[in-house]
């Protein structure tokens, strides 16, 4: 299956003061379409950096890095944001919807850089809606919601305009082990279902195991899973 995402010897450094950290040190990795990937390590080990690159929030230090047949490390600012609201999805620990806004309204707001008209936004949203079983909700704002449903709202809103990949940092980090199942589900039917390609975060490894790759990061590089777990 061809490659959505390659990094070759990337590198991300910081400057701390006087000090350069490196947070990814030549980084290397391959992702293909439609992939399910869970990315797993310890606190400060790269992983929220390496979806940051992925979706296009953050720059690499040096290293190439292509997503979706395109060369991020040679983007503009202005033709990374626009490759950006085409290409990528994002799903977040705390959902991240305006609480004084209703769920529909939350789903349709990067519809509102686009040139649709009024009501086909909304044809879009309801069918967001729909397929992350929320329906009738729509009208609800994010505080008459559960905290599984308002993660409903923020894939529907991550998946409106057809992202080729969703890029999910800790989706149910904040949510009990049932809604936690139900958010895992519905990402396994986006990636098996409609295509998507998942890059998932995460410190839980039940979630990990619905992905259909496992992926662990130690101090910026890829180490092996099995012995990280053993240490």
């Amino acid at each position: 299956m061809a490659s959505i995402l390659s990094f070759k010897d990337v590198s991300k450094r910081y400057r701390r003061g006087q000090k350069e950290v490196a947070v990814l040190d030549h980084f290397g990795l391959e992702i293909a379409e439609k992939e399910f990937v869970a990315i797993m390590g310890p606190s400060g080990s790269g992983k929220t950096t390496l979806l940051n690159l992925i979706g296009g929030l953050d720059r690499s230090s040096t290293g190439q890095l292509t997503v979706a047949g395109e060369r991020l490390d040679r983007m503009s600012g202005v033709d990374l944001a626009h490759w950006r609201a085409r290409h990528i999805g994002f799903v977040f620990q705390l959902y991240n919807l305006m609480p004084t806004i209703s769920a529909e309204r939350n789903v349709e707001l990067p519809l509102l850089l686009t040139l649709l008209s009024s009501r086909e936004r909304m044809v879009k949203v309801a069918a967001a809606l729909e397929l992350v079983g929320l329906l009738d909700r729509g009208k609800h704002k994010p505080g008459e919601l559960s905290g599984g449903q308002q993660q409903r709202v923020a894939i529907a809103r991550a998946i409106i305009a057809d992202p080729t990949i969703l890029v999910c940092d800790e989706p149910t980090g904040d949510l009990d082990r049932h809604s936690a199942g139900e958010i895992l589900a519905l990402l396994t039917t986006l990636n098996r279902d409609y295509g998507k390609t998942i890059v998932m975060v995460t410190h839980d490894p039940k979630a990990a195991e619905f992905a259909s790759r496992q992926l662990y990061i130690d101090k910026g590089q890829l180490v092996d899973g099995s012995a990280s777990a053993a240490a």
